[in-house]
């Protein structure tokens, strides 16, 4: 399965190699954006796409990434929410 993160796209960094940079979750990163570039690559900045390895992939709208950050918080609290019933569970098999 690929996981698309969301990022907004706030300057481009090279055009010859049609990169730019997104900030993701504050942080800043550059992404190739062949995939979502029609007409003019500053069109882009200030657009949000979901970024896959470096690529953006597709573009989504500013409500979409919101609900897609949310949801993906909500996924790394219960992660750690079951990381840590596992851990006592081992720890309890341990006094057993």
């Amino acid at each position: 399965m690929c996981l698309g993160i969301p990022g907004q796209i706030v300057e481009i960094t090279d055009p010859a190699r049609m990169a730019a940079m997104a900030e993701v979750s504050g942080v800043r990163r550059e992404v190739n954006v062949a995939c979502v570039a029609e007409g003019p690559l500053e069109g882009l900045i200030g657009q949000w796409a979901l970024i896959h390895v470096g690529f953006a992939m597709s573009l989504i709208d500013e409500e979409e990434a919101a609900k897609t950050l949310d949801a993906l918080r909500d996924l790394g609290e219960a992660q750690e929410a079951l990381e840590q019933m596992a851990a006592g569970d081992a720890a309890l098999e341990g006094r057993a």
